[in-house]
């Protein structure tokens, strides 16, 4: 692949990396090995490797081992150039280093990768701190997508808390107002025609206050950390979703029941399932008539994984997956939106506040849609 510039968002991300990259070198004395002063560089979620002036790998990190599936071992002492369909154009980069030409320096490119089709990655090159080496970074440019969709629905999450929360209490005062003097006008009134007309006030009043009390709800609830048996969640939610949809319906169990309990508030994660999978029942109304409705609930362990700028040792991965038609094309990007609903008469509320739940586990909800089969998948970080 050639040079090219990346996105602003990608750009900024790599640069970040790489500071990282040197504050791990600056930590450990300089008489060290290369392993040892490098070893923080396996916490990071993207592939590292630190090279001489030859392009000799010094040290490569577990990621770089994983994504290659060599042994350390064998990497260490190989040339990083040989890793590339295009050796060239990393021995350039290795001399503009050397030669000061550039703080960093950044090139798509293709990783060669045994018993594998090659990796299309983002490389990052910047000089360390200690003469003579260099610090390069690969990304994976589907994880960097992925990277770059996740912190726009973190930045989207938290823009809409700040929304709902502002705009709910603007609504909330005037609304006790005008339904209290729609009640004084009320008293006063003789007409039946005219009573008629308060009570359409104050029952509306009265079902905007029951939205404002939907959109405040996961701010005002304290969060109550307890331990957590996932499968009681979703065998909880499964009862409540077949006692509404009896018939043309089946719930699916496809659990891993060695997932051990973790902590976590029970009550909002059983809410943040449950909405999810009556969206799922709801868009399901044809299949369901038709009898051959479905929903599956799969629970995982997901191992190394990345999520939020974070690398995980463990964390769950919960899916709700239904053979539905699929979340429409106009509101696939803004699934997560308040307000936003795909069925008509829907409040749009129930995909926000799980998200909201869900994050407050410091997790966060994806969606995979096309006809026949939409996959909303839940990871939460393990200890």
């Amino acid at each position: 692949m050639s040079k090219g510039r990346e996105p602003s968002a990608s750009r900024s991300m790599a640069a970040s990396a790489v500071s990282a990259l040197k504050e791990a070198g600056r930590r450990v004395a300089r008489p060290a090995s290369a392993a040892q002063r490098y070893q923080a560089l396996d916490l990071l979620a993207t592939l590292a490797a630190v090279v001489d002036g030859q392009g000799r790998v010094l040290f490569a990190n577990a990621a770089l081992e994983d994504a290659l599936g060599i042994s350390r071992r064998s990497i260490n002492g190989s040339r990083l150039q040989d890793c590339f369909t295009e050796p060239p154009l990393l021995d350039n980069a290795l001399q503009g280093a050397h030669g000061n030409e550039f703080a960093a320096l950044r090139y798509d490119a293709w990783l060669r990768r045994p018993a594998h089709e090659p990796l299309p990655v983002h490389v990052v090159v910047a000089r360390a701190d200690t003469e003579g080496e260099v610090i390069v970074e690969l990304l994976p440019l589907e994880q960097q997508t992925r990277q770059e969709r996740e912190e726009r629905l973190l930045d989207q999450a938290q823009a809409n808390k700040e929304l709902i929360r502002n705009l709910a209490h603007e609504i909330k005062n005037p609304l006790g107002g005008i339904r209290g003097a729609a009640q004084l006008l009320q008293m006063e009134l003789e007409s039946k025609e005219l009573i008629e007309y308060t009570q359409v006030i104050i029952h509306e009043a009265d079902r905007l206050q029951t939205l404002v009390d939907r959109l405040l709800a996961p701010h005002r609830r304290p969060h109550v950390v307890g331990d957590v048996n996932i499968h009681e969640v979703f065998e909880r939610v499964r009862s409540l979703i077949l006692a509404e949809f009896p018939r043309g319906l089946r719930v699916v169990r496809d659990y891993d029941t060695s997932i051990p309990e973790f902590r976590g508030d029970r009550e909002q994660l059983i809410q943040a399932v449950l909405n999810i999978a009556h969206n799922a029942a709801q868009a399901l109304g044809e299949r369901i008539a038709a009898g051959d409705g479905e929903i599956i609930f799969r629970t995982r362990v997901g191992r190394q994984v990345t999520f939020g700028k974070q690398r995980y040792r463990l964390a769950l991965e919960l899916h709700v997956i239904d053979n539905g038609p699929g979340v429409p094309d106009s509101i696939r990007d803004r699934v997560f939106f308040p307000l936003v609903s795909g069925r008509e008469g829907g409040s749009g509320l129930g995909l926000t506040l799980a998200q909201t739940f869900v994050q407050q586990h410091h997790g966060l909800i994806e969606c995979d849609s096309v006809p026949g089969r939409t996959d909303f998948k839940i990871l939460i970080p393990l200890p």
